[in-house]
C-alpha cells in the first residue's frame, strides 16, 4: 500500500508506556515543559534544504546576520553568510542597471509527490501555520513608504509551548523612479518563556536582495492580489519643428479635403432630391396680392372696363352666306351701328343674332343700310338696361393720339387692342365686288396702327376718354388689296376707320329715313384720267351732259374738260379723291374749287347739293 511514498519513521514508547506518534524526518523530539505537557518539535535549522539539526539556542533567534540593518530575516538557505557582508552590517546597493547576482537555489532531496504531500523538511499537517505577514502596497510615483509598526511580542503563558516558526516576511515592493524606502526597525532579541524556551521574535522585513529558499518560502495562499503600481509615461521626446508642422499641415489638408468630399456628396443628394421631388415640400413662389379691381378711367384697361357691355358682337346669315362682325349701341331703343358689308349677306330675309358682353343674345332687323358710306343699322327688341356708347368728334383727333379698338377678330369676342392715330383723311374705297360701282365705299378714313382683323368691322375706335372717334371699316392686307373684310392675311398695322363725324349723320338719315342723302358737285368724272388731279369727263355716264344742268356745278361754272386739282385747299389726286373729299361733307356745305382750263388756274365756289344715296 505504501510503495512509492517516502518512508515513515515508526512509533516509539514514552515514559507513560503510551507510544508517541512517529515524527517525519527532520523535527525535533518533543520536550517536555514544566507542566508535563509535550512541547511540539520544531524543524531541525537549515529546515526546507533538509541539513543537519542543531540543538544550539541560534535557532530560537536571529543571527547577527539576520537582523543586520538593511536585511529582512534569514530563511536559513545557508546560500549566504555574515562573511558576504560588510561588518557594518549594511548591504551595498548594486550598481545602476547591474542585476543582483545569481542565487542557486538548493534541489529538493526528494521527487515530487503526486499525493501533494509537503516536502520533507516543512512543517506538516500537525505544526500550526505559521503568521503570514501582506507586502506593503507599492506606493505611487516613488513617495517614501514608512517602516511597518512592530508586531507585539508573544505574551508567555504557563506551561506554553515553544512560540511557533518565525513569520514570514515578504519583501517591500521597491519604490517607483529609484526613491529609497525607509530603513525597517531592529527586531528584538526573542524573549524566554516559561520552561527556558525562547520566544520567536517579530519578524523583520526580508532583505531586498535575500533569494527565495524553496519553492514554499512565499507561499501565501490567503494573500489578496498586490496592488500594481500605475504605469508612468516616458518623457516625451522633442520633435523637430518642421515635422510637426508638416503633420498638421497635412492633417488640415485632409480635413479640408473629407470636408469637401463629405459636402459634394451631401450636395449631390439634397440636388438630386429636390430635381426629382421639386424642391423641400410644397413650391411656393412669390406672388402680389389681391388689388382693387378699380382702373384709371383714361387708362386701356379702365376704357375697356367702360365700353365692353356697349359693344355687340352680330352673326349673320342668309342667301347661302355668312361672317361675323362687331357693332355697338347707339340709344337705349336698341339701335346698334355697324357697317354695311356686315349685314349684307342677310339680304332682306336673313337672319342676324346679336351677342351682348354679358352673354345674352337677341334677334335683330336691318333698319337702314348704305353701302357707299358702307354703314348700317340693326335693332333688337325686348332688351332692356342698354348703355349706348358715347361719341366724341373726330375733328378733334390728331395724328399720334391713343386710341383702342374693340371687336370679335375671327369671332373672339371682346378682343381689346390698342394702338394710335397713324394719319388723317385717308382716302380709300372699299367694295366693288359687284363691277358696276354700286358697292364702292368712299371714305375718308382716319387710319390707325390699332390691330385690326376680320371680325373687327363694325367695332368702334375710342379715344383716351373711352369716346367713339371712328368705325373700324377695313385693313391693308399683305398682297397690296384693300378688303372690308381685311382678307385672311390679319392685320399688318394698317387699319382705316370712317370718321364718327361722317358716321353719326350717315346712321342719324338711316333711323329716320332708313336711307342716307350724298352730298354732290353735279359733274360726271373720268375715272381712267391718270394725270394729277380729277378730270371732268366728255360725255355723261347715263347719256346725259357731263355737267347737271342746273346742279351746283353748272352753277359754279365748271366746263367738261376742267381739271379740279384742290378742294378747301388741299390737293386732289383722282377722281375717287375728289369724291371722299366731297362726301366728307355734308349736303348745303359750301366748298372751295381751284381747277385748270386750257393752262389757266381758276378758282369757284358752290354749294354741295344731295343725292338721295343712289
Amino acid at each position: 500500500m505504501n510503495e512509492g511514498k517516502p518512508g515513515t519513521p515508526e512509533a516509539s514508547e514514552g515514559p507513560d508506556g503510551d507510544f508517541e506518534l512517529a515524527r517525519p524526518n527532520g523535527m525535533r523530539s518533543p520536550r517536555t515543559g514544566p507542566d508535563g505537557d509535550y512541547e511540539l518539535g520544531r524543524p531541525l535549522s537549515g529546515a526546507p534544504d533538509g541539513g543537519a539539526a542543531t540543538d544550539s539556542p541560534a535557532w530560537d533567534r536571529p543571527s547577527d546576520s539576520d537582523t543586520a540593518p538593511g536585511r529582512g530575516t534569514s530563511t536559513g538557505s545557508g546560500a549566504e553568510s555574515v562573511a558576504d557582508h560588510p561588518p557594518d552590517g549594511t548591504v551595498p546597493a548594486p550598481a545602476h542597471g547591474t542585476p543582483p547576482p545569481a542565487v542557486e537555489q538548493p534541489k529538493p532531496l526528494h521527487d515530487p509527490d503526486p499525493y501533494s504531500t509537503p516536502p520533507y523538511g516543512e512543517p506538516g499537517p500537525w505544526a500550526p501555520a505559521p503568521p503570514v505577514q501582506h507586502p506593503a502596497a507599492t506606493p505611487a510615483h516613488g513617495v517614501p513608504v514608512g517602516a511597518p509598526p512592530a508586531a507585539p511580542e508573544a505574551a508567555p503563558g504557563p506551561g506554553a509551548p515553544s512560540a511557533p516558526a518565525p513569520p514570514v516576511q515578504h519583501p517591500a515592493a521597491t519604490p517607483a523612479h529609484g526613491v529609497s524606502v525607509g530603513a525597517p526597525p531592529a527586531v528584538p532579541e526573542a524573549a524566554s518563556g516559561p520552561g527556558g524556551h525562547a520566544t520567536a521574535p517579530e519578524a523583520g522585513p526580508v532583505a531586498q536582495d535575500a533569494p527565495a529558499a524553496g519553492p514554499w518560502a512565499r507561499y501565501d495562499p490567503w494573500a489578496a492580489p498586490a496592488a500594481v503600481a500605475p504605469l508612468q509615461q516616458a518623457d516625451p521626446v522633442e520633435e523637430d519643428v518642421k515635422r510637426r508642422r508638416g503633420r498638421r499641415r497635412r492633417a488640415l489638408v485632409g480635413g479640408a479635403l473629407v470636408i469637401a468630399l463629405v459636402s459634394g456628396v451631401v450636395g449631390g443628394v439634397v440636388g438630386v432630391q429636390l430635381e426629382r421631388n421639386g424642391g423641400i415640400g410644397a413650391v411656393e413662389l412669390p406672388q402680389a396680392g389681391v388689388e382693387a379691381p378699380d382702373r384709371d378711367p383714361d387708362s386701356v384697361a379702365g376704357i375697356a372696363a367702360q365700353a365692353l357691355p356697349s359693344v355687340v358682337t352680330l352673326h349673320v346669315s342668309g342667301g347661302g352666306k355668312a361672317g361675323t362682325g362687331t357693332g355697338f349701341v347707339l340709344d337705349d331703343r336698341g339701335h346698334i351701328l355697324t357697317n354695311d358689308h356686315v349685314v349684307e349677306p342677310a339680304g332682306k330675309n336673313g337672319d342676324i343674332t346679336v351677342t351682348f358682353h354679358s352673354g345674352d343674345t337677341a334677334e335683330a332687323t336691318v333698319v337702314g343700310r348704305d353701302s357707299g358710306y358702307d354703314l348700317a343699322v340693326v335693332r333688337v327688341k325686348g332688351v332692356r338696361g342698354l348703355t349706348p356708347l358715347p361719341l366724341g368728334n373726330s375733328d378733334n383727333v390728331q395724328v399720334g393720339d391713343p386710341v383702342v379698338a374693340i371687336g370679335a377678330p375671327f369671332d373672339l369676342a371682346g378682343t381689346v387692342t390698342s394702338g394710335i392715330i397713324s394719319a388723317r383723311e385717308r382716302p380709300i374705297t372699299a367694295g366693288g365686288e359687284d363691277g358696276d360701282g354700286s358697292d364702292v365705299s368712299y371714305v375718308d378714313a382716319l387710319q390707325t396702327d390699332a390691330p385690326i382683323n376680320p371680325g373687327n368691322s363694325g367695332g368702334p375706335l375710342l379715344d383716351g376718354k373711352g369716346r367713339v372717334v371712328g368705325i373700324n371699316s377695313a385693313i391693308r392686307s399683305a398682297d397690296g388689296g384693300l378688303d372690308p373684310e381685311g382678307g385672311q392675311s390679319g392685320s399688318i398695322g394698317l387699319g382705316f376707320a370712317i370718321p364718327i363725324n361722317q358716321g353719326k349723320r350717315v346712321a342719324e338719315e338711316l333711323i329716320e329715313h332708313g336711307k342716307a342723302t350724298h352730298p354732290v358737285i353735279g359733274i360726271t368724272l373720268d375715272m381712267a384720267y391718270s394725270g394729277d388731279g380729277a378730270r371732268v369727263a366728255a360725255e355723261g355716264g347715263d347719256g346725259g351732259p357731263p355737267v347737271s344742268t342746273g346742279g351746283p356745278g353748272a352753277k359754279a361754272g365748271i366746263r367738261p374738260g376742267d381739271v379740279i386739282t384742290e378742294v378747301d385747299g388741299r390737293p386732289v389726286r383722282s377722281g375717287e379723291e375728289l369724291i371722299v373729299k366731297t362726301r366728307a361733307h355734308r349736303p348745303g356745305d359750301r366748298l372751295e374749287l381751284t381747277l385748270e382750263r386750257n393752262g389757266e388756274e381758276r378758282t369757284v365756289s358752290l354749294v354741295l347739293g344731295s343725292s338721295d344715296g343712289d
